[in-house]
Formats: C-alpha cells, structure tokens, sequence
C-alpha cells in the first residue's frame, strides 16, 4: 500500500512520517535548512507481512500544489495531516478538493502537534474535521490525535496504517505495464534512473519500454520496488528503474513522462473526458477556457472545448475535449485535475473517456452518444452501447488498448455473439449487425444507380465504389463487404469492376469485330506501352472520335483500362504490371518509378503514369515519392 500525505504547510507531514518510519522524507538541503517540504519525499516501512508500506510526502504550500498533484498519482490511502493549535487552514480545503476529485476515498485523519492544544480545543476540532469530511469520499474517516513531538498516538496510527495495508487487497497487475515518472536522477555507476507509482501491468530486468510522448526506446538494467532491489515491479508499487537506451540522456526525461509498454505509446494532444466541475469552484468552466491539466505526474496547459452547452457550471458535471499545448500519455479512466490558469484554485476533476477523439464533428450527438457508452465503468457494455451509434465500426484491438485490456480480450469480443466483426490488419473490426446490413443495402442501391447513369460502363472499380457508398469504411472492411455480396451472388466481381448480377454491356456487331480483330491484337504488340488512340486511328484508318468512343466502351465494359490520357492498356498487360510493381514492393519495401521503369522496358514518364493509375485505383497508395502497396490493397485484376 502507498500512503500519500496531504494538508497546510507546517502542519508536521514531514515530521509525522519520520516519527512513523524513523525516515526523513526532505531530501533536498535546502528543505532541511529551512524545514519546509518543497518537493515529493518518500519513506518506507516493512510490514510483519514481508511487504512494504510505502509514504509519499508532498509540500503543502499554495505555491507547490502541482508538486503535490504528482504525489497524489497513484497513491492508495490519505493521511490528512491538521495541525491542532491551526485547524484547517486553506491548503487543507484545498488538498481535500483535489483529493476528491481524484477519488481517493480511503484514508485517515493525523491531528497532529497535540501538544500544543487542550482537551477542549482537540475535543472542538473532532467535530469540525468530521463536519469537514461529510460531503467528501472521506467521511466518517478516523481521526487519530499525535505529537510526533512526544510520540503520542504515533503507535496507533502505525498499528492502523498496518491494519489498512493489510486489509487492501494488492492492486491487479493486469494490463501492459505503465510507470508515471515524478523524478529521475543519475547514479554513478548504473546512469539514469526515474521513479514511479506502476499503474498497471509488470515490469521485469530486461524489459523494453518506450518513453512516452518522446517515443525514446530503453531497456530496463534494474528495478528497486518499494525500496527493495527486485527482479519485478508490479502495479500498485513505487518502482525506481535503472534505465538505458540508444542516446538516452537524462535531461531528456522529465516529470510527467511515462514508462510504458510499446502498445500503449500512442500520444495524444487531445483528450476526451468527462468533467465535473466543484461545487465552490470560483468560476463555471466555459467553453475555450485556458486551464492547467494535471494528468498522471504531468501538468500542461490546455484549452477547455465544451461538448454540451456553453459552460459546466459549478456543481454540475458535462462532457468536454481538452485540447493540449503539448503531447502526453493518457488511458481511459485515468483521472485528471484542472487548475485556472493562475494556478491559484482548483476548478474541476474528470475522468479520461478517449485518448484520440475527433477534433471535428466533436459536438455531435452520434459522438455525445459514444462517450456516454464510453463512460460505462465495465468496458463489454460500453462496447455493446457504443456499437449502434459507431457506424464506421470500432476497432476492437484499438477499444481494448484504451482500456488498456489485453489483445485475447479483443479476440475474445470478436468471437462472440451481437456483433459483426471483421478482421483487417489492424485488428478486428466490430459493427452492430444493422450497420452492417446498412452498408450492404446502401452498396446494391449505389450499383444500381451507377448503372442507371452509365448504362454503356460495366460498372465502378471497388475503389470508387467504396469512395461512393462507404466512404467511412477502412478498404480492408469493404473489401470484405464485397466479398461476401460476391459469395453470395448480390453482386459480380469482374476482375476490377463490380456490377449487379442482371446488368451487361454489348458492343454492336461491327464494333465487336473491329475490338476483336484489330484493336485488341495491336494493343497486344508491346503490351507495357500500347499505342494511344490516335496511333490506333492512323494504323486501322479509322475515325479518331470514333476509336476513342469505343475504347471509353471497352473500358467500361471492363475489356481495357485507361491508364492516361488516350491511353488503354489490356486487362492482361494491367495484371502483369501490377504483379511486377507488388513483387518491386515486396522485396524493397516500395515500388519507385526508376526500378519499374527499368524491369517494364518503358520510359520513366510512362512508368509513373502506370503507377500512379494503380494508386486512382486503390491497388497501391503514394507516400512521398513512394508508391506502397499493402495486404489490403490486393485487386483481382484478372
């Protein structure tokens, strides 16, 4: 268990711990010489148990509250410290808003420098600390009268922390593991070392973790958990982690910076919440109001979009999206505090609902509906609120690294029944079954007014028509839309274009003979650079208009393809060409206009114009200079 302290400065929180631990928690010079707390100290105590009771001091001055915000990360159990001669004083109230809007419910009352007090005035105070506490997750929480001056009452507040530590269950270690930094240091001998409040998951000698937002990959050389060396960390537990990696310098980490297992470095500048704004709070929260986050061990400035109304008033609690200054780590239900921007009063708490909301459409009410499923506390039934209002779908491996849940959680999803999952590279992809079967109907009502608007064409390429019915869809997802309309005979799959089962094109006689005898045997010659069309007019002496009408024919009967300008290739030739440019993509990772050219036997303006027709159709995608082609982008070209 991980006891933080809060309360006014000069209150004896320091103090109070050495007497508990025999440990001095300042750990700075200048906190000894002037006996004031100015950063986080820690102490620990070992349990008859064999575990260890870990304490977190934090400063209780109004200038270091964001020094306290960090402590409170993570911690179990609240030692609120109320000095007897002063009663609570301002930093108490105000250490209890942020302890409550943390929620963090468990916890216990030190009365402390009772020394200096009478029984009248301790008497007084009981009844003035538990009126304190009455409206908060603390009430009724037990008040223990101490001196850490003489040693009265420490022995049973000691025997009731270790009563509470044992009592706690341990923290779940589930999840991918997860480390919020508040301090890091060098060690001569070892290097970089950061510590942390585990959040969730293990840690284990030998680790590799990613830095986050920096992305800066490390390997973990050694792990002190609870102060003690250890091959493993755990959830739950303060962990000091000696660090090491390409480059890693020091000065590169900073408090607010998380440990974290690669799946879960995703960093965002946008944060969809929750927030529920305190009843005393000086000010509504309006929309576009600049606040200080507190987050984890972070603090960043942000803005604060409203997502229902104008404001959330004081006392109430709305749906809001904090756009950052800068980039941080954060998971659903993580907890967060928002500071003005003066950094002088508390404003509101919340709960994290989303890590990577929209920044368009944020207002809407199919996306309010989303993050009233998402605020669901079991992650299956806000997975089956979310689905009737996720028409595009909900990428399962994405909802279970939110949640932080493991991949066989998202598997497990998928397998089971009220749902329509599809499989991509990505991860599965889950529809309500009505969405599913919308996205259907609305593809067959998208063939069939294509078809009534270019009766002379056999039909779109699956491309366009994704871009016309479902433009929402990831193309592995329509992909395999298609695939089960082909399999069940809704729709024909004629190499790249896809048409309804009844609808056919014919050329007239005298144009069929013209295609079959002529043009498709010229076309044929030099397949990878067949002649344009008014070659094709001069070699047949034929009409120019009249050739260029029966190629666009021929095209959209599916019998060409028009790569360029007056320029059509065979279905044949296009086939060969894209099995050279995926076997180019395979082996160097990209397919480039120079390689292509040359294996194709063409000039370079040619090979792009090639290129660039596979990326119109969905077959590779340009990225730069390059052209990539992707599991998901397989068209039958035959």
């Amino acid at each position: 268990m991980i006891v933080g302290t809060a309360g006014h400065i000069d209150h004896g929180k320091t103090a109070l711990v050495k007497a508990l631990t025999g440990v001095e928690a300042d750990r700075l010079a200048e906190e000894q010489a002037r006996g004031i707390t100015l950063d986080l100290g820690y102490a620990y105590q070992p349990l008859a148990s064999g575990e260890v009771l870990g304490f977190v001091d934090v400063p209780g001055h109004e200038k270091l509250v964001h020094n306290m915000l960090a402590g409170a990360t993570g911690i179990d159990f609240v030692l609120l410290v109320i000095a007897a001669d002063d009663g609570p004083m301002p930093q108490t109230r105000e250490h209890l808003q942020i302890l409550e809007l943390l929620g963090l419910n468990r916890g216990a009352v030190a009365l402390t420098k009772t020394d200096l007090a009478d029984e009248a005035r301790l008497d007084a105070l009981q009844g003035e600390i538990q009126a304190l506490l009455a409206p908060t997750g603390l009430a009724g929480a037990p008040v223990f009268p101490v001196s850490a001056l003489t040693g009265t009452g420490v022995d049973a507040l000691r025997t009731h922390l270790h009563a509470k530590a044992a009592a706690i269950p341990p923290r779940p270690a589930a999840g991918r593991f997860r480390l919020a930094i508040d301090r890091r240091f060098t060690l001569s001998g070892s290097g970089t070392v950061v510590t942390g409040t585990a959040h969730a998951g293990r840690v284990r000698v030998g680790d590799e973790f990613v830095l986050s937002p920096s992305g800066q990959p490390v390997r973990v050389r050694g792990i002190h958990a609870q102060n003690r060396p250890a091959e493993t960390g755990a959830a739950g537990q303060r962990c000091a982690l000696n660090l090491t990696g390409p480059g890693l310098e020091k000065d590169a980490i900073a408090r607010g910076d998380w440990v974290l297992h690669p799946e879960l470095h995703r960093p965002t500048a946008r944060i969809d919440a929750r927030v529920r704004a305190l009843a005393d709070a000086p000010k509504a929260l309006r929309h576009w109001s600049p606040v200080h986050l507190h987050l984890g061990s972070a603090r960043l400035m942000a803005r604060v979009a409203v997502l229902e109304g104008d404001a959330v008033e004081p006392g109430s609690e709305g749906f809001a999206q904090l756009v950052l200054e800068g980039q941080t780590h954060a998971l659903r239900g993580d907890r967060f505090v928002l500071r003005d921007p003066s950094a002088r009063h508390n404003l509101a708490g919340g709960v994290v609902l989303d890590d990577r909301p929209p920044a368009r459409g944020r207002r809407r009410p199919a996306r309010i509906a989303l993050l009233r499923a998402l605020a669901l506390d079991d992650p299956a039934e806000a997975l089956a609120a979310m689905l009737p209002h996720a028409e595009r779908g909900l990428n399962l491996r994405d909802f279970a690294r939110m949640w932080n849940l493991e991949d066989a959680w998202a598997a497990a999803q998928a397998a089971g029944t009220g749902l329509r999952a599809v499989e991509t590279p990505a991860g599965p992809v889950a529809f309500a079954p009505e969405h599913w079967d919308a996205h259907r109907l609305r593809t067959l009502a998208m063939l069939a007014e294509e078809h009534q608007r270019h009766p002379d064409r056999l039909g779109p390429d699956r491309e366009r028509l994704r871009r016309l019915a479902a433009p929402l869809l990831e193309r592995p997802v329509f992909g395999t839309l298609l695939d089960e309309m082909t399999a069940a005979g809704e729709v024909v799959l004629n190499a790249p274009w896809i048409h309804l089962p009844g609808h056919r094109v014919m050329l007239a006689p005298t144009d069929e003979r013209i295609w079959l005898e002529d043009i498709r045997p010229l076309l044929g010659v030099t397949p990878f650079n067949p002649p344009r069309v008014r070659d094709i007019a001069r070699a047949l002496r034929l009409e120019e208009d009249r050739v260029r009408r029966l190629m666009r024919q021929l095209a959209g009967m599916g019998e060409v393809y028009k790569v360029a300008h007056d320029h059509y290739y065979t279905r044949a030739a296009v086939a060969d060409l894209a099995a050279i440019a995926r076997e180019l993509s395979e082996l160097e990772g990209k397919a480039l206009a120079a390689p292509f050219r040359d294996r194709i036997g063409t000039g370079r303006k040619v090979a792009i114009q090639i290129l660039e027709f596979f990326d119109r159709i969905g077959y590779s995608r340009r990225v730069g200079d390059e052209h990539r082609i992707f599991p998901d982008s397989l068209l039958r070209l035959r």
